[in-house]
């Protein structure tokens, strides 16, 4: 079995409560504790090369997750990701050099994981899933769908992600 490389970058994914302030913040990623309690038996490498929310995210934060996607040894690269930037940063690697050979599927969540009632578990085994299955290319795995980079966008007025084909040219 192939190992296969999760980046871990932030987003809702990751958040955690302070029940005094009532703020979200990051202390670390989740997903040792989810991949353990998913039962998972995948060989992962787990990565944080950030922890920010995606409204946070710049072009430099972009073209460190391309650097980290292109050194790395594992072909099969999963990505967290905060929900609000996640199209943005999948074009950047989508047109990115050194990753044409890849299989990277991003992923994130809408609810924190420690609130216990969070889509991240579900969607971080769909996007294990999908890297094993899918060729090389950029994809975003979301409530058990998975889009190509080029035709996916997330409606923000009903919360879901969905197939606009075209919308990017490709």
């Amino acid at each position: 079995m192939e190992r296969i490389r999760i980046l871990a970058t932030g987003g809702t994914f990751d958040k955690e409560y302070n029940e005094l302030t009532g703020e979200l913040f990051f202390k670390g990623t989740h997903i040792a504790a989810m991949l353990r309690l998913g039962r998972s038996r995948v060989e992962v490498e787990i990565e944080t090369v950030m922890m920010i929310d995606s409204l946070q995210m710049t072009e430099a934060d972009r073209a460190l997750i391309l650097k980290r996607c292109v050194e790395a040894p594992e072909r099969r690269i999963v990505i967290t990701h905060g929900t609000d930037t996640m199209e943005q940063t999948a074009a950047a690697l989508g047109v990115g050099e050194g990753v044409e050979l890849k299989t990277i599927v991003m992923t994130g969540a809408m609810v924190p994981y420690t609130f216990g009632s969070s889509d991240g578990l579900f969607n971080l085994g769909t996007a294990l899933g999908f890297v094993q299955t899918l060729g090389p290319g950029v994809y975003v795995a979301m409530n058990g769908r998975c889009f190509p980079w080029t035709e996916v966008t997330k409606d923000r007025a009903r919360g879901v992600f969905e197939s606009v084909p075209g919308l990017r040219g490709e």
